[in-house]
């Protein structure tokens, strides 16, 4: 057969954008474009439904290879991750043996969690490092009081050992700033010398290369309820107050840059979370740069990616798999340096090993059978990404010259902007949460309705993390779970339940076939986000059949379920029945100020506060 170079689709001419948005708007038959078709994010970002080059035609990084200025397309020519499991740390020998162990098992970056405040020795480190290879493992000390120094320690281990100190890669979260937003002070050993005693530490530890000593939380932001918007612009904002300060002591903008590190959150917006990473490494190369440094190579943003816990469940734990495979993926597609995959049952419980094990295998799946890290910017070019990079950029970047605009990090923290900032987004996102307009799959929509947590929970669990201090000198950040407020509401009726039987509501299904069975099926929903009982029925004759059912069954709601017209004559003819029972329409009919001047008060539909309802039926139920 000849061969040929005949292009396929030359004879069909282009299509231009004017000729595609007059094709929708005919298809919409009247809808409003912009409310069908327009999603704006809680970034305030209005995403397309499609994008074309000319989106992305003036964007003028695009040619820029990745491993070069500004870093858009990643910080190397490849895109191999490490995979990073935190250990937290008791004791010294069995933290040894654990890490021995999961280096096996494909993590070769390892972040050590202490707990106590308790200095650290080169002797520990022999212990708790024995038998590391420091050149094919990263090491990560992580302070959780934030004021022991573990650089000194660190530095000399790594220069007395007897790997190539230029090969080692590792970091300290020394972090004073980060330290101020959550306790609300600076750890007592940095009051007033914050900044003196982190130029200490990098000077100390010039000689290894591979060790930041300063890890920039940008954590705290997102697990607060942040968007990730507020994350990028408070995170580079926090970033940008250490360039200014160790600059103004003296020290090169090369050396400090070069000696920092990022930490952030990946949540559940896939895309976006891509573009957040991108966004990142452009924003903090133009920030290094407009300190002057010798070297664009220092520009560079290291990011390790955590999953979240914002959106992370204790009901239906196991949707939290789900969850952290997608993050993970949009941490590796952005580009990340390092990724923990947070074990599915960590928020409320020593993750089992069963847990670790699964948390690692979803990146090895990553590398091994999709083979994400094969490909340097896999994103680079997609019309849909680019842009969202350029507007994750664009508004961050206001973000960040709206706190430059308060004086900087420091100051905009003691005056609470940057506290209001994310406080007024997280009660956003609560309310999207209760009105289900934000999804947690498992607790405010599609509940498991046999599933029961007999363990005993602490308060903890479904509270915000509160660590201010003492006489604290700002308002602090408080990390805390989006669901917490639903998850409460439902182990309060899973401990009632225990004693007294779990409440029930019944549902009246009459009337109108169709509807009777959806608003039976969105009530059944509405209610088992309690942990109450449901019961659906095939439907009733009569109203007295139904009642007598519900009352058979020890109902504590009953839930009459039918279409709106037939409403305005079976409620007025069930009301006056209802004796102990609540009694509720599962609609929002037109009928309904009639309804309600009869004495009906109780309705729920698509716009209902649904945390808001649930609790004043619990608490008329549980007293």
């Amino acid at each position: 057969m000849a061969e040929t170079t005949k292009k396929l689709f030359s004879e069909f001419p282009e299509v231009s954008t004017q000729q595609w948005e007059e094709k929708i708007i005919a298809d919409l038959k009247g809808k409003d474009y912009e409310k069908a078709l327009v999603w704006r994010t809680n970034e305030g970002i209005s995403v397309r439904p499609y994008y074309r080059a000319e989106h992305i035609q003036d964007l003028d990084y695009l040619m820029n290879a990745p491993g070069v200025f500004p870093f858009v397309r990643g910080n190397k020519v490849e895109n191999n991750w490490l995979i990073r499991q935190d250990i937290v740390v008791t004791d010294l020998v069995q933290a040894n043996k654990k890490v021995l162990d999961v280096l096996g098992k494909g993590v070769n970056s390892l972040g050590f969690r202490f707990k106590q405040c308790n200095p650290l020795t080169e002797s520990d480190l022999k212990i708790l490092l024995q038998d590391i290879c420091l050149e094919a493992a990263e090491i990560n000390l992580i302070c959780s009081c934030g004021k022991c120094d573990f650089t000194h320690a660190l530095t000399s281990f790594i220069q007395e050992g007897p790997w190539d100190s230029l090969q080692v890669s590792a970091s300290v979260n020394n972090d004073p700033l980060g330290n101020l937003a959550v306790r609300g002070k600076f750890p007592v050993c940095c009051e007033g010398k914050a900044f003196d005693q982190l130029k200490a530490q990098m000077e100390i530890s010039q000689d290894v290369p591979g060790l930041r000593t300063l890890v920039v939380n940008g954590k705290i932001y997102g697990n607060s309820g942040a968007s990730l918007v507020q994350e990028l612009a408070f995170t580079l904002a926090q970033g940008a107050e250490y360039l200014v300060s160790l600059t103004e002591l003296g020290m090169p903008t090369d050396q400090v840059a070069s000696k920092m590190k990022f930490d952030v959150t990946i949540g559940n917006n896939y895309f976006m979370e891509i573009a957040k990473l991108r966004a990142g490494r452009l924003l903090w190369a133009q920030i290094v740069k407009a300190f002057n440094p010798v070297n664009d190579s220092c520009a560079k943003m290291i990011v390790h990616s955590e999953t979240g816990r914002f959106n992370k469940t204790v009901y239906d734990s196991y949707t939290n798999l789900l969850r952290t495979q997608t993050e993970a993926m949009s941490a590796a597609l952005g580009g990340a340096h390092s990724i923990t995959v947070l074990p599915f049952d960590a928020i409320y419980e020593e993750p089992t090993a069963m847990a670790e094990r699964i948390a690692r295998n979803q990146q090895i799946l990553l590398k091994e059978e999709s083979n994400i890290d094969k490909i340097a910017d896999p994103a680079g070019g997609a019309y849909y990404i680019e842009t969202l990079t350029a507007s994750v950029a664009a508004e961050a970047w206001k973000l960040f010259l709206a706190v430059q605009d308060k004086g900087g990090y420091l100051e905009a923290l003691k005056t609470g902007f940057i506290q209001k900032e994310v406080k007024e987004m997280a009660r956003r996102r609560d309310m999207n949460i209760a009105l289900r307009k934000e999804n947690l799959l498992g607790i405010n929509q599609f509940p498991n309705f046999n599933e029961v947590i007999n363990k005993e929970l602490t308060d903890s669990v479904f509270t915000a993390c509160d660590r201010t201090e003492a006489d604290s000198l700002v308002d602090t950040l408080k990390p805390y779970r989006g669901a917490s407020a639903f998850e409460a509401l439902r182990y309060k009726t899973d401990q009632y339940a225990k004693t007294h039987g779990r409440p029930l509501a019944y549902m009246l299904t009459i009337g109108n076939l169709a509807m009777r069975k959806a608003r039976a099926q969105f009530a059944c929903n509405f209610f088992a986000v309690a942990g109450f009982e449901v019961a659906d029925n095939n439907g009733f004759e009569t109203v007295e059949a139904g009642l007598s059912a519900a009352r058979s069954a020890n109902a504590s709601i009953v839930v009459i379920c039918s279409s709106d017209e037939e409403y305005a004559s079976l409620v007025p003819e069930l009301a006056p029945m209802i004796k102990d029972e609540i009694l509720v329409v599962a609609g929002n009919p037109s009928c309904r100020p009639e309804l309600e001047a009869s004495g009906v008060k109780n309705f729920i539909h698509v716009r209902s506060n649904l945390l808001e309802e649930l609790v004043q039926y619990q608490n008329q139920i549980i007293r």
